[in-house]
């Protein structure tokens, strides 16, 4: 690649990046209904047009962030040493995805928008199964399973993504909890077995 053409690509995410975050903070101020595509390209300093070289419409913009951390998931996935235990480099994936630079992304605002709009959530849940069917591929050229025959690679990814949602629903209702902490901790049960929890005594 040129050093023209990676600024023009760089300069492409951050429009990107900036739209998403434009649309993320006005659907927090104003809910998500009440937001327009105007009204995001104007707060990210770009035209409607360009808003549409981007996205399709306000709904993608939106959800942009989550599908950000899903990419980030399948990257992360796929730079993992090859020795690696699966379920480890799951774990690792995870937490690299949701925790970019020892933060939190996306954001408790951004998760509760999606949460409360259905549309949103239609959106977002199409974005996981494509995630989802990415990470059975890993996973099936890591084991040498076929995700388009064998149950292995599929159910392993169905699992991880089930973590994935679990462990960042349990932080956005419980904001005492860290989410790194919820992520490692669903791993490990996962990697137990899922026991079930000692009942207190009399």
């Amino acid at each position: 690649m040129t050093v023209d053409g990676g600024l023009r690509e760089r300069k492409k995410a951050a429009t990107r990046a900036a739209l998403g975050r434009a649309a993320v903070r006005l659907a927090t101020e104003r809910g998500a209904e009440r937001v327009t595509v105007e009204a995001i390209a104007a707060a990210a300093g770009v035209s409607p047009r360009t808003f549409h070289n981007y996205f399709p419409g306000r709904d993608e913009a939106i959800v942009a962030p989550l599908l950000d951390a899903a990419h980030r998931l399948v990257a992360e996935l796929r730079a993992r040493p090859a020795a690696e235990p699966v379920g480890e480099a799951l774990r690792a994936a995870v937490r690299a995805a949701l925790l970019p630079g020892g933060e939190p992304e996306p954001s408790r605002d951004l998760l509760r928008i999606v949460r409360d709009e259905p549309g949103l959530v239609g959106r977002h849940l199409c974005g996981l199964l494509d995630t989802q069917r990415a990470i059975a591929a890993i996973i099936g050229a890591r084991t040498g399973t076929d995700p388009s025959a064998d149950l292995y690679p599929n159910l392993v990814a169905g699992v991880a993504a089930a973590a994935l949602r679990t462990s960042a629903d349990l932080w956005l209702d419980a904001p005492d909890r860290d989410l790194g902490a919820l992520v490692d901790e669903a791993f490990a049960l996962l990697r137990t077995g899922l026991p079930a929890p000692h009942s207190p005594g009399p």
